[in-house]
């Protein structure tokens, strides 16, 4: 991995399957934390479910958000072409996918904290759910930026074809209608 510089920011100019995860998995981070330190300590256990399946992802590429998404019409950016159910693809460890498992990994290990040394633990797993939601939000993360910077390669790419597809995908009009103009909506800034 190359060093580089700029500002990495994922398209927000509508809502994919991908995005919408981030979204539904930061309210669950923020709720379940919420619930943890106001209702009972057990309901961390909604935080380390979701870093749980986050791993999974990472790893299987399987999301049982993103089939649910998939069935009701949202559209996949990094899903693979195996079969009518939602995977992720898993043929490299790019920089969306380090963020799944970097995510899943930090917020279980948190939860572990949470619930055998102190609730201060709760700061991390709210950090991260605010900064989920605010990445789905704005196209702007944290941690996507510093892998970015350390040379992690982002298949939601502006130089390349949207989503690291190829024309013969069957998912190539989903991301190829108008590579123009995801281009223009995906920016990386000098």
């Amino acid at each position: 991995m190359a060093l580089r510089s700029g500002v990495y920011i994922v398209p927000t100019n509508r809502w994919y399957i991908e995005r919408t995860v981030w979204l539904i998995a930061g309210v669950v981070l923020l709720a379940s934390t919420a619930l943890a330190l106001l209702v009972d300590r057990l309901w961390i256990l909604g935080v380390a479910a979701t870093g749980l399946v986050s791993i999974n992802v990472a790893l299987t590429g399987f999301c049982p958000v993103g089939n649910v998404l998939l069935l009701l019409g949202f559209p996949p950016m990094l899903g693979s072409d195996q079969g009518k159910l939602y995977r992720m693809q898993t043929d490299k460890w790019y920089l969306e996918r380090r963020i799944y498992l970097a995510v899943g990994i930090n917020i279980n290990i948190a939860s572990i904290l949470f619930l055998t040394l102190s609730p201060w633990a709760s700061a991390f797993t709210l950090f991260v759910g605010g900064a989920m939601v605010w990445f789905a939000a704005t196209g702007f993360c944290v941690m996507a930026n510093g892998l970015y910077w350390l040379g992690a390669e982002p298949r939601l790419n502006p130089q390349s074809l949207p989503s690291g597809r190829c024309t013969d995908c069957s998912q190539s009009e989903t991301c190829l209608t108008a590579p123009s103009a995801a281009a223009s909506t995906l920016r990386v800034l000098p």
